[in-house]
């Protein structure tokens, strides 16, 4: 009589500890993040140049925008894991040398601009390997928890980061800002270093239906070795662009990330400042529906964190965004801040689900030796290129007032929907079972 071998059911991601380990790190560095940017404004503040504070905060924004994509070679180079246990510790002793440099003297332009140069230079390489992480900690059918994890981590952080360093900043300065920054960089390294690889699986099958292969090949770290000689980085950086390109989800899934984050971005961070001051709201009233969105993304990420999988993952992904997208143009018509703040929330949910199915697809689909350059190109225009469109935000609403950009944005982001919708593969992608 034959036996058959029955599997044993995945753990669920809230529930694995190898999970946990990478969560606790991602989210000690997340909150990291937020003090560090908070120490720095209020550094830059104390040297009584307002040019001067301006160019220290938009410093850190050109090495990241130049090196992202280089970050995405060298995460499929040397391995994910590596690159961001290299960049959190320099990360770690980058902001704690700051902080021993303002026990001994007072903060100047130079200095300040010197350390967010190379902070953002770091940030180019840990944001694509971060990225490029979690199918090596966790099976493919809980990708989309992770994201939603990953989703809660990130607006946790955002709540308690702030607050953390503005009683930093009060008690000590910006140098016990710093110093808690640091601490908190570094408290991520154990956490990473105690991560257990997962083999990556083969190359997914590329077709309507996004389904992981039953057989797994054990890989090291290090990029496959290429017969006719390792290729340079260049090489590498245009094979990682001409795969996106001719894959028949990888290249969709990027013109929705692209127009979407374009539509979304300008509106919910700039153009809601100004239609504050507009309407007479205040920072008050901004409070409130910044808090609404960021209820409405929390939501999102916990339904996924929790749910795990979604039916018809990359249809849901396109009509969520067009929902999200009416959202948008709907803030700026409404006269009341709670109404404002509901609209807000309702951005924020579908938005951030949007959001979590395509970073799961993402994952899921591209192949894994190609992840990390897969991974820079996406968040490439959500934290590079994307900010960039801020000006013309700026310009836009001085001539000819929030409403009218506000629906522009709103049928950009929508187009990114619409876009997506046509790809009938995209239209039928699932996420692993």
């Amino acid at each position: 009589m034959t036996v058959t071998a029955v599997e044993a059911p995945e753990r669920p991601a809230h529930r694995d500890p190898n999970v946990l380990r990478w969560l606790g790190a991602y989210t000690a560095s997340m909150v990291g993040d937020s003090i560090y940017f908070m120490a720095l404004a209020w550094a830059a503040a104390r040297t009584g140049s307002a040019s001067g504070t301006g160019l220290v905060l938009a410093a850190g924004s050109i090495p990241r925008a130049l090196l992202m994509l280089g970050g995405g070679v060298l995460a499929d180079r040397l391995g994910p894991r590596r690159v961001v246990i290299g960049s959190d510790a320099a990360r770690a002793v980058l902001v704690l040398g700051l902080a021993a440099t303002l026990v001994l003297t007072a903060p100047t332009v130079g200095v300040l601009v010197a350390v967010a140069l190379l902070f953002g230079a770091v940030d180019a390489l840990f944001l694509p390997a971060v990225g490029a992480l979690p199918p090596r900690i966790s099976p493919p059918g809980q990708l989309a928890r992770i994201q939603g994890l990953r989703g809660l981590a990130a607006r946790g952080a955002s709540i308690v980061g702030a607050p953390l360093g503005g009683v930093a900043v009060a008690t000590g300065g910006p140098t016990l800002a710093f110093a808690t920054a640091g601490a908190l960089f570094a408290l991520s390294l154990p956490l990473l270093l105690s991560l257990r690889i997962r083999p990556l699986p083969g190359p997914v099958k590329h077709g309507g239906t996004v389904a992981g292969d039953d057989e797994e090949r054990t890989v090291t770290e290090e990029r496959p070795t290429v017969t006719e000689g390792k290729p340079t980085a260049w090489q590498d950086l245009v094979d990682g662009l001409r795969y996106i390109r001719r894959h028949p989800l990888l290249g969709p899934l990027m013109i929705v990330i692209g127009l979407s984050e374009l539509g979304f971005v300008g509106p919910l961070n700039l153009g809601l400042i100004l239609l504050s001051e507009q309407r007479g709201w205040g920072a008050a009233g901004m409070g409130w529906i910044v808090a609404g969105f960021a209820s409405g993304a929390a939501g999102a990420a916990l339904l996924i964190a929790v749910r795990g999988r979604v039916p018809r993952a990359g249809l849901v992904m396109c009509l969520t965004v067009l929902v999200g997208a009416t959202g948008i143009a709907a803030v700026a018509q409404i006269p009341s801040v709670p109404l404002a703040a509901a609209a807000a929330a309702v951005v924020g949910l579908f938005i951030g689900l949007a959001g979590a199915l395509c970073g799961a697809l993402v994952q899921t689909v591209a192949d894994p030796a190609y992840l990390g350059r897969v991974t820079s190109v996406s968040t490439l225009f959500t934290y590079a290129l994307i900010p960039l469109s801020y000006p013309a935000t700026g310009a836009a609403i001085a001539l000819w007032g929030t409403g009218p950009v506000y629906a522009v944005s709103a049928a950009v982001c929508a187009a990114g929907g619409a876009v997506g919708l046509t790809f009938t593969a995209l239209r039928r992608a699932e996420l692993p079972r």
